[in-house]
């Protein structure tokens, strides 16, 4: 009723915004993949090779199939988008069993 009359107090708490991470913008053909990782509240995600290939939409290069190192050597320094952004931007870990065909990425720790 009468507005005017109450006095207004400074907050207790100061209100803050909550903390707002830039998401990374990652382009190429591996985006669908990193989407994927980034939308799983799971801390793990295994994924066989044939479940990855059909969120591309192509198949994984030969490599893939055959060297640890494709899987576990990002490279960070790239001046163009590699197919280790999609889970190194993720903040994931990728683990591969080359026998099992499949491949477990780990949320990265600190994130």
């Amino acid at each position: 009723m009468f507005n005017w009359l109450r006095k207004r107090q400074p907050a207790n708490h100061p209100h803050s915004e909550p903390e707002v991470r830039p998401q990374p913008v990652i382009s190429g053909k591996y985006r669908s993949l990193y989407e994927h990782l980034q939308n799983r509240y799971a801390d793990t995600v295994v994924l066989t090779f044939s479940q990855i290939e059909s969120l591309l939409g192509f198949a994984l290069p030969d490599q893939a199939r055959l060297s640890q190192q494709w899987w576990t050597n990002p490279q960070v320094t790239a001046a163009e988008p590699q197919h280790s952004d999609s889970w190194v931007l993720a903040r994931r870990v990728a683990t591969p069993n080359l026998h099992a065909q499949t491949v477990a990425f780990e949320r990265a720790s600190g994130t």
